[in-house]
């Protein structure tokens, strides 16, 4: 392909359209499927329609192999070629993957997940009751969103929560699309050397969490440290994001609030229709293993795929009116989590976390309300998962 065309191919959009703060870019949509340029000059595949998504996540022939894909991000240029590191499932194929998989597969079971309930909800009262502290406003972000899961996640691992803070700090740079190499190196190497003493400590001396359940099993040292890390990062910020942001969705849509209201049992399909709606984990990337023909298009052996999960959660083809925030509409078959056998393993926790809180929190303040208009609620733009830095509400 030559120079002048590839200028005119497409990078990755990641601008979103002013107005409504939870649309993807309008530019993902343009096709299901069509050629993008990497910011490595690679010319790649843009997948955005959700049959498209879901059949290169569910497709062997396609690779998740760090070492094979290209990032769309730029700045992360330099990762091409380079393993995940160990632990990391999300840069591996089977069988390696398989063998992590299945060691973790039975720690986060639905029955599991939901028997964690009555904790959550103690967790999320005891936090409710921090909110309620600061008169008739606060900042939701700080208060509620982000230690209900991380207390969560943290009792279930066996992680200490005195920690979390030292916890926040290492995802947030690692979860930072414009964050310097050797800072995020740093942060990385930090947080593993944490979890490795954690996972020793744990050998010595098992208590009942997933960490200590694990150190039973055939995994070394350094492969619990990386999958410890994995699980922590992985689900600290994502569920606290979701938790923020779909309390601002519904605080920004009077009529779906009123709707939630009306028939809090439908919490679960509430959940669904956010997790379709809000996306925040926004993409995963594959490379093809060998020629694939899909949607017409013939995708070439090594060619990189960013799946866009944010568009494909979108795409009118699945769902009716997709831009609009529907609690009443059965969302089942979104890929919020992913598809195929890298599905997210805390999907479940998410939802139980996800259910609990927004119940808890709209009954415990019936009259909540944002304290800012809507377009000055700060989002990250900068972060791998799409969020708020502070959601500023207010109550009677």
């Amino acid at each position: 392909m030559t120079v002048q065309n590839m200028e005119r191919l497409p990078k990755l959009p990641t601008e979103r359209p002013a107005g409504c703060p939870f649309d993807p870019p309008s530019e993902l949509r343009e096709a299901p499927l069509r050629r993008m340029v990497y910011p490595d000059g690679h010319v790649g595949w843009l997948a955005s329609g959700h049959s498209a998504a879901r059949a290169v996540l569910s497709d062997p022939r396609f690779s998740s192999k760090h070492e094979l894909v290209r990032d769309p991000v730029p700045g992360s240029e330099g990762h091409h070629g380079k393993p995940a590191p160990v632990g990391d499932m999300t840069g591996i194929d089977p069988p390696e993957h398989t063998r992590f998989r299945r060691l973790l597969v039975g720690k986060f079971t639905a029955r599991r997940m939901q028997k964690l309930s009555d904790r959550v909800e103690e967790i999320t009262k005891d936090q409710l009751e921090v909110l309620a502290g600061h008169d008739a406003g606060a900042d939701l972000w700080p208060l509620f969103a982000q230690p209900v899961p991380a207390l969560v996640l943290c009792e279930l691992l066996g992680v200490p929560i005195e920690d979390y803070d030292l916890f926040q700090r290492y995802t947030e740079v690692l979860l930072t699309q414009d964050g310097r190499p050797e800072e995020v190196g740093q942060a990385f190497m930090a947080l593993h050397r944490y979890m490795r003493e954690l996972v020793l400590a744990k050998r010595a001396n098992p208590t009942d969490d997933v960490l200590s359940d694990l150190t039973e099993s055939d995994l070394t040292d350094t492969e619990l440290a990386g999958i410890s890390v994995l699980l922590l990062v992985a689900g600290l910020d994502t569920t606290a994001s979701m938790l923020a942001l779909g309390t601002f969705a519904l605080l920004s849509n009077p009529d779906q609030l009123a709707a939630v209201r009306a028939d809090p049992d439908r919490m679960d399909d509430v959940v669904e229709e956010l997790l379709r709606y809000l996306t925040v984990a926004p993409r995963a990337v594959r490379a093809a293993l060998e020629d694939i023909e899909l949607e017409g298009q013939l995708i070439r052996t090594g060619e990189s795929v960013t799946v866009s999960l944010e568009a494909a959660n979108r795409d009118p083809e699945r769902f009716a009116d997709p831009d609009t925030l529907n609690v009443l509409r059965q969302a089942g078959g979104h890929v919020a989590f992913g598809h195929g056998i890298h599905q997210c393993l805390g999907q479940q926790l998410a939802r139980v976390e996800l259910r609990v809180a927004l119940t808890a929190l709209l009954e415990r303040f019936p009259k909540l309300r944002l304290a800012v208009p809507a377009d000055e609620v700060p989002l990250r733009a900068n972060m791998s998962v799409f969020g708020v830095r502070a959601l500023p509400v207010a109550w009677d």
